[in-house]
Parts: structure tokens; sequence; C-alpha cells
């Protein structure tokens, strides 16, 4: 399981059609896509090597204080999903602040302690779920200087 902030174009563009007033949030949003890849002949390998499969994509709008309820609850939820599907041993890891980022340190400070804190609240940050924090290995995802 790792946790990042991050967000996508479709569904911020879904949220800001309709949301008129923080009273509104939490908004939740997912949706499943098939993805296809030409993976060489003998490189098909049980779930880790396949030529299709389907992805989810799910994203949380929230107001600032129900950030730590929000994310404990998608930890719960899915750790249900992995251990229906017979994974009940993961690792939990927190990618922390990397060198090249957008943001100011204090925006980053309050963000990795918020996912600490949901994490801690669910009862996982611990040695028996592989907690780590990993730092550098963040992502912002957003326009490359390529693309401009």
């Amino acid at each position: 399981m790792a946790l990042k902030p991050m967000n996508c174009p479709a569904h911020v563009l879904i949220f800001r059609q309709g949301i008129k007033s923080y009273r509104d949030l939490p908004i939740r949003m997912a949706e499943f896509g098939c993805c296809h890849r030409n993976e060489p002949h003998g490189a098909l390998h049980g779930l880790m090597r396949v030529r299709q499969f389907t992805q989810d994509d799910a994203h949380i709008f929230c107001r600032a204080d129900q950030l730590v309820e929000e994310v404990s609850r998608f930890i719960d939820l899915l750790d249900t999903v992995y251990r229906d599907l017979g994974f009940p041993n993961y690792a939990i890891k927190l990618a922390l602040r990397p060198e090249k980022r957008f943001g100011s340190d204090e925006m980053w400070d309050w963000s990795e302690q918020s996912l600490r804190d949901a994490v801690a609240a669910t009862g996982r940050a611990t040695a028996d779920y592989g907690w780590e924090e990993l730092p550098g290995e963040g992502a912002f995802y957003a326009p490359s200087s390529s693309s401009t």
C-alpha cells in the first residue's frame, strides 16, 4: 500500500462542475478502466505480468479538517479488499517529499504529518505492517517543462 497526495485532470474537471459549498465535501469519485500492454510472450506471469487488467482510479476531495478521517477510511477499505483477494500481508510505505516539488515546506510538513496521523489512526503504523517512511520518494504530478 502506498499513500501519496495527488490529483488527476478528469476528476478535477468533474469536481469543478458541481461543488457550490465546502459543505458539499467530502466528495468521493471512482472509475474503472481497462488497460492493455503488449508484453513479450515469455514474460507473462501470474498477477504481475499480464496483457490486460482493469485499473481503478479514485479521488477524494475534502476539507483539510476531513483529511485524516477520509484517508483512514480509505486505508480500512483497501485492507478489506486486499484480504478478500487473499493478500493479508502487505507493507505500508509513506513516500515523503521529493527534492524537486511544488508547494512550500509548510504545506509538505502538514501533508506528510496528516498521512502519518491517518495511518496511526488505523493502528497500522507498526512493523507488523512493514510501516516505513521513504524520504525523497514522493511525487507531485504536474505538467513537465518539456510539455510547455
